[in-house]
This record gives structure tokens, sequence and C-alpha cells, in this order.
């Protein structure tokens, strides 16, 4: 098995420190909860349409057991349109404080690759930043989470959300590219001050369904980095379309990878159906209680 080296890997932690000296312990899986302030996001439910309604959804989630809030104002589903910073913080800004306002203990993620977007947003109340790109799409990304102190979720994707579909094609191994990738990024978040990491393999993101499953199947060998793991699966193609259904009908098919997530080492599961995956959680560490990293 790949070997990282010790100067580009990660003490492992599995707690984040956040804003406010809080601290998101993630020595036990957690739930995180999308909020989508997008006209397009690929699952229609998930969108959210006013602050009254966003609010309402947030209470809900935090009630159902989420621990993070992750909010979003640019939807990254292929082929999605590209909108501007500023339309982009027009639709975030105001939720995040809102949220930060209603419930101020709540942990807050934003889902965003631009680093002036994520400096205001962390200045409106966020406390972490969950960038798609890992830093490709903005080369001031990384910079910023070093300065602004705050935990980064690292992602791997190829390209852009309008051009991902047409890069699927890996030379060799797919898990391997994927630590090779996320050692060297972590190297860099490094250089910048940035120690509270997240990894997220990107499922959907430049990999095809079957490439999923493969990437499911052989989670844990990402643990060689010494990282939390977040495993966003909750309604997404590789979920839907091996059963011929559409994301509405994806919820079972989502439980049934979520357990396979959970039960492989995922830290952090990001969803849509908060209660679902809580419930999901908590049988398998009834029946797995030492369940191990």
């Amino acid at each position: 098995m790949f070997q990282a080296p010790q100067d580009t890997c990660f003490s492992p932690r599995l707690t984040l420190r956040c804003p406010g000296g809080r601290v998101l312990d993630l020595r036990r899986p957690q739930v995180m909860g999308i909020l989508n302030l997008t006209p397009d996001s690929f699952y229609q439910d998930s969108r959210v349409a006013a602050e009254d309604d966003l609010l309402r959804r947030a209470e809900q989630m935090l009630q159902a057991g989420a621990a993070v809030l992750d909010l979003g104002g640019y939807s990254t589903r292929p082929g999605a349109e590209d909108i501007s910073p500023e339309e982009e913080k027009r639709r975030l800004l105001p939720a995040v404080a809102a949220v930060r306002r209603a419930f101020p203990e709540a942990f807050i993620s934003v889902d965003t690759f631009r680093a002036e977007v994520a400096a205001e947003a962390v200045a409106a109340g966020a406390d972490i930043l969950n960038d798609v790109s890992g830093g490709q799409l903005d080369a001031d990304m990384l910079p910023t989470a070093g300065r602004l102190g705050v935990p980064y979720i690292l992602m791997h994707m190829r390209g852009t959300p309008q051009t991902m579909t047409q890069l699927t094609q890996y030379e060799g191994d797919l898990v391997l590219e994927l630590v090779r990738y996320f050692r060297d990024k972590l190297a860099e978040l490094r250089q910048h001050g940035v120690t509270d990491v997240v990894l997220d393999p990107g499922f959907g993101f430049a990999k095809t369904p079957a490439q999923g499953h493969e990437l499911l199947r052989r989670l844990r060998e990402l643990h060689v980095l010494g990282l939390p793991i977040l495993a966003g699966l909750s309604r997404k193609s590789m979920v839907y379309k091996p059963l011929g259904l559409t994301p509405d009908a994806a919820l079972a098919g989502t439980v049934s990878v979520n357990t396979l997530a959970v039960l492989n080492g995922a830290r952090l599961l990001r969803v849509h159906d908060v209660a679902e995956a809580t419930q999901t959680i908590q049988l398998v560490l009834n029946t797995f209680p030492n369940l191990s990293p």
C-alpha cells in the first residue's frame, strides 16, 4: 500500500478547531446537512427560497442531529451555470448571517471555491470552508484559509463543474491518484498554516458511478493520510443511475451507501436527509461500537 512521506502527512486528528474556541468532534461520525441557496441544484427539494424557509430547514436539521450546516450559493452539479462572485455572495452572505444569529452554537460550513467569498462568509459567521476545487480554481484560496484560521475541507476534483464530466479517464489506479493528490495539497496547506483538514474524495466529481463505487469500496485506503474523511453521496448519480431512478427517489439507496461509508471509516456524512443519516450512524455504531476510523 502507498505510504505518505512523514514530512507531508498531518498528525492524526479527529477534532476540528473552529472560531470562538469551539471544537467539532469527529471521533464519532457526524452529519452535515445541505442547504442550497441556488435555484438549480440537482436535487430540487434541497433548494432554499427565502430566509424563513432557510431558518425552518436549519432548525429541522439541527433537531434531527446535524452537527454541521453546509450553505452554498454556487451550484456545483455537472454543467451548472457559472455565476459571478457578486451573485454568489448575494445568495450566501445574508444566509450565513441569518443562521449564525438564529443558531449561535451551530457549526456553519460554506461551500465555495472562491477566496473572496470565503473570507466574507467567515466574517459573516461561518466556521468551516468546504472547497470542491482544493484550491485549484482560485490561487488565493489556500493562503486565505491559512489567514482565516478555520478548518478546511479538501476535495478531489478535475476541471470545473462545467467540464468535469469529460475528465473521468484515469491512467493509473484511481485511489492512488487521490492519495498523491491529497499528499501534495496537504503539503501546500501546511505551508499556509492550515492544520485542521477533512478529506473529501469527491464522489461524482470527475468520476463515473462505477468509479464512485470503487472509491467507496476502497475508502479505508485514504486513511493512510491520517485525516477524517467526508463522504458526499446523498442522492448522487452513483446511487440513482444504477437503480434506474431519479434523485428524488434515491433516499433508500443513499442510506445504503452511507452505511457502507461509515463502515469504511467516513467521519462526516454530507446529506440532504439528516434524520435518516443520523439513524444510520446510530445503528452502525450500535452494531459495531468499537468502529475505528
